[in-house]
C-alpha cells in the first residue's frame, strides 16, 4: 500500500527538516504513488516552497509580532500570520485530500502551538491562527475518517530552534517558569510524536491534539 503523509502546517521549520531526515523511522515521509506521480511531485514542490517562505517570514515576525496587542495590530499583521499558520495548511489539506482519499490513506499532521491552546498576550494573531488549526484538525478528521485517513495535530510549547535562540534570555526564563518540567524542549521532541502519528500504531488516533510543552497545557 503507498503511504501518504503530509505535514499540512509546521510552527517551527527546523521540525520540517528533522522529521523529513527520519524516512527510515517512519518508513516514509512521503511516497510517491506510481499512479499520481505529476500530482506528487508538484505537492512535493508547493512543501518546499512553503518551507523556504516560512522560514524568512518567521525570522521577520519574531521581530515584530512579539508584543503587539490586539487593540494594537494592524491587518497586514493579522492577514500574514493567519495566511501562513492558517490558510497554508487549509490549502495544503486540500490538495492532499483528494490522492488521500483514492488511495483510502493517509497521514495528515497539523503544527498547531501551546498558544493555541492557552492564549498568548501580545500575539492575538499567531493564537487565533493556531486554535484555528486545531478546529480544521478535527474537522478534517471527521470528515476523512472513513476513508481510512487520520488527522492529528501536535502542540509544542517552547522549542529549541534556531528562530527561538533569537528570543530575549528574560522571555525564555518566563516561559520555562510556566512549564512544570522546567526546561525547554528540543525538535527530536516534537519529530517523535510525528513519528508516532505517522506510523501504524496511531491508525485509530485522530482529531487529537498532542501537546509536546512539557506540562505548560494539560486538558482539553
Amino acid at each position: 500500500m503507498s503511504r501518504r503523509i503530509a505535514f499540512a502546517s509546521l510552527a517551527l521549520c527546523s521540525v520540517l527538516a528533522f522529521a523529513a531526515g527520519c524516512e527510515q523511522q517512519t518508513r516514509t515521509i512521503y511516497e510517491t504513488d506510481p499512479t499520481a506521480e505529476a500530482e506528487n511531485a508538484r505537492l512535493k514542490q508547493q512543501l518546499a516552497d512553503a518551507e523556504k517562505e516560512k522560514a524568512g517570514m518567521s525570522k521577520e515576525l519574531v521581530a515584530r509580532e512579539g508584543d503587539i496587542s490586539a487593540a494594537r495590530m494592524d491587518a497586514e499583521e493579522w492577514d500574514a500570520v493567519i495566511g501562513t499558520n492558517l490558510s497554508g495548511p487549509f490549502w495544503m489539506t486540500r490538495a492532499i485530500a483528494r490522492p488521500m482519499m483514492k488511495a483510502r490513506y493517509g497521514r495528515i499532521i497539523n503544527m498547531s502551538s501551546a498558544a493555541g491552546r492557552m492564549g498568548n498576550a501580545g500575539q492575538a494573531n499567531y493564537a487565533a491562527a493556531k486554535a484555528g488549526l486545531i478546529g480544521l484538525t478535527k474537522t478534517t478528521a471527521r470528515e476523512l475518517a472513513s476513508r481510512g485517513i487520520t488527522c492529528n495535530a501536535i502542540a509544542p510549547g517552547l522549542i529549541e530552534t534556531d528562530l527561538t535562540a533569537d528570543l530575549p534570555a528574560a522571555a525564555t526564563e518566563a516561559i520555562k517558569t510556566l512549564t512544570p518540567m522546567g526546561h525547554v524542549g528540543t525538535v527530536d521532541d516534537v519529530a517523535a510524536a510525528a513519528v508516532y502519528l505517522a506510523s501504524d500504531e496511531a491508525r485509530y488516533v485522530t482529531g487529537q491534539v498532542i501537546g509536546v510543552d512539557g506540562g505548560m497545557v494539560m486538558g482539553t
